[in-house]
């Protein structure tokens, strides 16, 4: 079942079940789908990668809000960001461990042939696209400089 079709499937649960934090939580990803979908030059078509890229951007958002109200001491609106975050990172593939991440960037280097930190670029190029989803950015990028240190 396409990520698309399963968000709308479970916003019905959720109705149903009457979890508030749940729902307004799928109708968001929902809302970002169907934004997508009808973007200037989008064909209507929602394909599971692009699916997953807007997850990854919503989890980022919601972990951002929930530092800065923490930061600000408001643990309500935290505590509401990061059960919305619970929910949407369901919706991700399996993150990868700390131990894959560095075989996997390690295989990249020696594939790409870089031998210093003025390649990070080119591995970062390659890295990118083969864990998207699997891999948050930020941990590719310091793995990928402390590898070429």
């Amino acid at each position: 079942m396409a990520l698309f079709d399963q968000i709308s499937e479970d916003i019905k649960q959720a109705m149903l079940a009457k979890d508030k934090v749940r729902l307004e939580a799928l109708r968001g990803v929902k809302k970002e789908f169907l934004e997508a979908k009808t973007a200037k030059g989008n064909d209507g078509e929602l394909s599971d990668e692009q699916a997953v890229k807007i997850i990854q951007k919503m989890v980022k958002q919601r972990k951002d809000s929930a530092d800065i109200f923490t930061q600000q001491n408001r643990p309500d609106l935290a505590e509401n960001e990061l059960a919305e975050l619970a929910v949407i990172e369901k919706y991700l593939p399996k993150q990868m461990t700390d131990e894959e991440l560095t075989a996997e960037v390690k295989a990249i280097i020696a594939e790409v042939g870089a031998t210093s930190a003025k390649e990070m670029g080119k591995v970062m190029g390659v890295a990118s696209k083969k864990l998207a989803g699997r891999a948050d950015g930020k941990a590719i990028s310091e793995k990928v400089k402390s590898l070429l240190a």
